[in-house]
């Protein structure tokens, strides 16, 4: 048997030595073994000992410092430490202040021109309001980081300053039957028995234009309010005005979200009007197509139709049209129907195809009433020749459904999209009532949605068209509904026809065509005429 001896070099044993020394002195401390960590806060450090192991919360627990909700530790609560290992402890508070600020008021410009060329008056003086602001603060170590806003309260509202402008116009003043209604500036005016006879109803400057329709006897007047609260919130308020008033004073219909349709009720003293949803993404609402009516004498509004989904396109809304008999129309993007207004339900009459416009809107057919109330006007989206699908044809007509022969009937071809027929007042021939039809005729048939527009008159069973304003070789109008005078005055050889045109009023004589310049301000985007 051989022996085998080993021989280990010295230097062998030094390399050996060393490595043993290094592992022991870097070992992690035992558990029960005790370790020495700092802790800053407060402005102050000091050193604790503790278990190895232990936690940035145990760490605390052992020094007898209390944490608060909202402090912030660094490392975090949960971290395991080490020996040597600082933690930094910051103080953070939340402090709620309330404080009081005013509200400046505005000052607003109404030019009137019942009123000298540079006179100025006082219409209303302004009022600063109050408003109470809740501010939410964080400090951190006593030091402030933010200050934001988190609740506010308005106690008084600031009421604007509001002073009227003379710019008196050269035009010469016409006496007109009824009264008109228009809307400049956000403010609301009346004109009675001669164009020079105006004075302001509404003078708070923040009617929308969406609604503002006279009552049949022109004594009353409803109009939409821009809502003080975020439009994602609330886009308006519905409201009332008694126009014979010499200090008319606004009545809130408890009605919001009023964006296609409110008229009066035939008859009564009551309002129905639709209403929508906000949203925040385009349009900025979604259609409940629903229906409301609510009293003038009080008490809360009441259903008259279920919201619905609306057919094609029904996020977009529909409209409604009340005859002189209380009947009720209705149109929406795919068809026309009655309003069944005791049973509450929709009575469908005809489809229309429904315009693909590839935006954020949608078209709904304009409808009216003839004076019988027996024939309903609406706009008809025509076939186009192939290869244009029918969604996208750009032609529309002008038909009538009768409801005596139980027919509807072709009128006027390629009118426009928003040609919007309207009836006048009705004359007894002896056997029957007569009237016209005013509409306005697209300059450029095929593009008709940004078209302006021409004023036409015809007779009822669409004979005799002729257009009245503007003249040939003018521009053309923006898309509106033409409103007729209520009657007739003596001399003339037809009605007048009030329109917008270049943002100020103009009277037409449906008979002689002749046309006459009411206001020059150019501020008017809203009119009524009963």
């Amino acid at each position: 048997m051989s022996r085998i001896s080993l021989r280990v070099r010295p230097s062998l044993l030094l390399f050996l030595f060393a490595f043993t020394w290094l592992i022991v002195s870097c070992r992690s401390p035992q558990i029960g073994e005790e370790i020495t960590v700092t802790i800053a806060t407060d402005g102050t450090t000091r050193e604790v000992k503790i278990t190895a192991g232990s936690t940035v919360t145990q760490a605390f627990q052992t020094a007898g410092i209390a944490l608060g909700n909202l402090d912030r530790t660094e490392p975090p609560l949960y971290t395991v430490l080490n020996n040597g290992d600082t933690i930094q402890l910051t103080r953070v508070q939340e402090i709620f202040e309330t404080e009081q600020l005013v509200i400046p008021f505005e000052r607003q410009i109404v030019r009137n021109e019942t009123l000298p060329e540079g006179e100025t008056r006082l219409v209303q003086a302004g009022v600063n309001g109050l408003e109470e602001v809740t501010y939410r603060r964080i400090l951190e170590d006593e030091v402030e980081i933010s200050k934001s806003s988190v609740k506010t309260v308005v106690l008084n509202e600031a009421l604007s300053e509001i002073v009227m402008v003379g710019a008196q116009s050269s035009f010469t003043p016409l006496n007109i039957p009824g009264t008109v209604a228009y809307l400049a500036g956000g403010n609301a005016w009346i004109m009675e028995g001669s164009t020079a006879n105006r004075r302001i109803i509404v003078s708070s400057g923040d009617l929308d234009g969406r609604i503002f329709k006279l009552s049949p006897n022109g004594e009353y007047l409803i109009f939409t309010r821009k809502s003080k609260k975020p439009a994602s919130e609330e886009i308006n308020t519905l409201w009332a005005v008694r126009t014979k008033n010499l200090e008319p004073k606004p009545i809130w219909l408890q009605a919001y979200n009023v964006i296609h349709f409110a008229e009066w009720i035939p008859g009564t003293n009551s309002v129905a009007y639709s209403t929508v949803e906000p949203r925040s993404t385009a349009p900025g609402w979604q259609a409940n197509n629903d229906l409301y009516r609510v009293s003038l004498t009080g008490g809360s509004p009441r259903k008259m139709l279920e919201a619905n989904s609306g057919g094609v396109y029904g996020w977009w809304g529909m409209s409604f049209s009340y005859s002189a008999d209380g009947r009720l129309a209705y149109s929406r993007p795919d068809g026309i129907g009655l309003v069944d207004q005791d049973g509450g339900y929709l009575k469908p009459l005809l489809k229309i195809t429904p315009l693909n416009t590839h935006s954020d809107w949608a078209w709904i057919p304009p409808i009216t009433w003839g004076a019988d109330g027996k024939t309903l006007y609406y706009v008809a989206h025509a076939p186009a020749p192939a290869p244009i699908i029918s969604e996208e044809s750009p032609f529309f007509d002008i038909s009538a459904i009768s409801f005596s022969s139980e027919a509807a009937v072709s009128m006027v071809d390629s009118a426009g999209m928003f040609s919007y027929p309207t009836s006048s007042s009705s004359r007894s021939d002896g056997r029957e009532k007569i009237y016209q039809v005013a509409y306005l005729q697209s300059i450029f048939i095929e593009q008709s949605e940004t078209s302006r527009y021409r004023l036409m008159v015809m007779d009822r069973d669409g004979s005799n068209s002729k257009a009245l304003f503007p003249p040939t070789d003018a521009n053309g109008i923006e898309p509106q509904t033409p409103f007729w005078a209520p009657e007739p005055l003596e001399g003339q050889t037809g009605d007048f026809i009030a329109v917008i045109y270049q943002s100020n009023l103009w009277l037409v004589d449906s008979g002689s065509g002749q046309s006459y310049q009411v206001t020059g301000d150019g501020l008017i985007n809203a009119i009524d005429w009963k």
